[in-house]
């Protein structure tokens, strides 16, 4: 099965451009364009600045970035990853916003507390930056660890969720 065309878009915002990928049944990504870890390689993508998904994607992240907005409505696409990982990014939409968990509790929470490497790994590579919230998840005793996008702009989501609580 061929894989399904994608578009892409550039939006600002106040950790540095983000890159948005979509195809035309969902959001298939978002990344950070500069010091971002774990982006898809292939990215022979065709530029679409008025695709409606990527339009309503950056439209969603203007509104969440200036406080107005702390869940997001978007049908997301399921372009990358294995079961175990799609498992795992859909633990991560029920942290509630300005809230954070540890990789230890969401292996615990799928049923298998040993698994908290795989866990991590699996956050290291959501594709959906910030709509699934990888940013709220903690190492052990509430260690800020861990973000493909880098430890500052982690820090920046969870400061910026606590003050618009």
């Amino acid at each position: 099965m061929p894989t399904p065309l994608l578009y892409q878009m550039q939006t600002p915002s106040p950790l540095g451009e983000i890159l948005l990928a979509a195809n035309d049944t969902g959001l298939a990504g978002i990344w950070f364009v500069h010091d971002q870890a774990h982006m898809p390689d292939n990215r022979p993508w065709l530029t679409n600045d008025q695709h409606p998904i990527l339009l309503s994607t950056a439209e969603q992240l203007k509104a969440y970035f200036s406080g107005q907005r702390k869940t997001f409505d978007l049908n997301l696409a399921t372009t990358w990853g294995t079961p175990f990982q799609h498992r795992v990014w859909q633990a991560l939409t029920q942290i509630p916003y300005g809230q954070t968990t540890s990789y230890g509790q969401i292996a615990q929470a799928m049923g298998n507390p040993k698994a908290v490497r795989a866990v991590g790994a699996a956050i290291g590579q959501n594709p959906h930056s910030i709509v699934v919230p990888c940013h709220r998840v903690l190492g052990a005793k509430g260690a800020l660890t861990g973000f493909s996008g880098g430890m500052h702009r982690k820090q920046y989501l969870l400061q910026h969720e606590a003050t618009h609580t």
